[in-house]
Parts: structure tokens; sequence; C-alpha cells
């Protein structure tokens, strides 16, 4: 089915790669590639009837939705590595308890920061499996991922070793084989939001915003070999409502982890 909610385009004077680009990533979304002809956003919006443009520059993807623009960004996963390497306690990769050489399965991928941060921790014999529902977003995270060459050497190799798959996590969830992950994660969009995370101000309107379903956690037990793990706010209700137990988080910050281990692990 051909999207019909974002088409694609170049800048006002595309070279050859930016061209290539272009037309890869039309192709990828099942998209149109409309030529530019020096026309603003606005113009290419009002003669497709279409709400999103993705532009491409040179190498770069970048979203222009109603709300904003977005490009991809390692965000916060940066100063976060900075502090795993100064000794300081990470609460997500505390709440999956991530050693060297795990495999984990991020359900809701989004901007990439929190895979960014788990492929870190893990190391070069672990492995990351990002899966995103929306696939403007898992493009431009995908390609970013792979291209960034910014920060220490650690991190973009870590960005590099991020697998990243396109769909819902319950039909992706569904294909896997039982225990086949060490850790499954799950981020989903927070039934309050919170406003501070501006970086997710101009995506709000195409990620997946339904709550996590009982359906999901089952089959995420199913394919993890260790623990499930979910973050929320401490006092959404959500740990509660889908069976999350133990939870731990920040001091000074509204943002948990509920975990749910499975039995026997002890770990």
């Amino acid at each position: 089915m051909t999207m019909d909610r974002t088409i694609v385009t170049t800048s006002h004077k595309p070279g050859p790669e930016s061209q290539a680009l272009a037309a890869e990533a039309a192709a990828n979304l099942d998209s149109v590639l409309v030529d530019r002809q020096r026309k603003s956003l606005n113009q290419l919006r009002v003669e497709n009837g279409i709400e999103n443009v993705l532009v491409v520059n040179k190498n770069q993807l970048i979203l222009h939705t109603p709300q904003g623009e977005y490009f991809f960004h390692p965000s916060m996963s940066i100063p976060r590595i900075k502090a795993i390497k100064q000794g300081k306690m990470d609460h997500m990769v505390a709440a999956m308890s991530l050693r060297s050489g795990f495999r984990v399965l991020d359900c809701t991928m989004g901007l990439g920061a929190d895979a960014i941060v788990a492929a870190y921790a893990i190391g070069p014999d672990g492995d990351v499996t990002g899966i995103e529902a929306a696939p403007e977003l898992a493009l431009i995270v995908a390609k970013g991922l792979l291209n960034y060459r910014k920060g220490s050497a650690a991190g973009v190799e870590a960005m590099q070793r991020i697998r990243v798959v396109c769909g819902h996590y319950l039909e992706v969830l569904r294909k896997q084989r039982e225990n086949s992950f060490d850790v499954v994660y799950f981020d989903p969009m927070f039934r309050v939001p919170r406003h501070k995370s501006s970086s997710m101000v101009p995506v709000r309107g195409i990620v997946n915003s339904e709550p996590l379903s009982e359906a999901a956690v089952a089959e995420a037990l199913r394919v993890a070999r260790l623990r499930v793990v979910l973050k929320d706010n401490e006092f959404s209700g959500e740990f509660e409502r889908l069976g999350f137990k133990k939870v731990i988080g920040g001091k000074y910050s509204p943002v948990a982890y509920g975990i749910i281990e499975k039995q026997g692990t002890g770990i």
C-alpha cells in the first residue's frame, strides 16, 4: 500500500548522491518522489495533499511535519554513555541487568537513544535489534545509526551494530523463537506526554501511540530468556495493569522501569 502521509523530495540543488538517496528513500517508504523545482515545503504539502515531507540533503534525511522537523541525532545517549564510562549507574542498563554479549530486543525503538546505550553496554559481542512501527522514523534512524561519525569511537561502533526492523512489535514478536533474546524492552509513548521531551514533538503524529497490550507482554515473556522491561511514568498505573511488580527508577525522576523476570533465572 502506498504511503499517503509523506512524500520524498530533495534540497533545492541536489547532487547525484542526494538524488540517489531520495529515490532509495521513496522506494523504501513506498512513497512518491517529488521534484523540488525550488518550491517551498508548504507548496509541496498543498499540491500533494499531504502533511509530511522527507527532505534528502546530501546524506541526511530530514522529516518535516506540522509539528517541526526531525533528523537523526543520538541525543541523550551521548551523556549517558559518558556517565557509564565514569562508573555511574544507568537505570535502564540496571533494569535490564545488561552484560557483555547479551541479545536485546527493543520493541519501541523510537529515536534510538535507549538502543544505542544498550548496544554500548553489551559490547561488540552483543546484539541489539530495534523495532519501529513508523516507516519514516525507522528509515531515518537506520540511516543515521549507520552514518553518524561524531563522538567517541565506542559510541559510533555501538550505533553501527544496531539492526533496525520496521514493523509493529506484536507482529515481530510473534515471529521470534522462544528465548531468542536475553531481554525484551518496551518504551511506549507515555499515556501522559512528557513535554520536556522536545525531540519527540515533531514525530508524535506518526509514531505508534497505542497503549502496550497484555498480549504483547505475554509474547515478550515467551521471547525473552531472562526478563522483560517496561519504561514508563512511575505513577501512570501501567506497571500494575500489565503485571510489572518490580519497579526501579531515579530518586528525582518520574521515569521508572518495571521488570518481569522469567522464573528460575535468578538474575
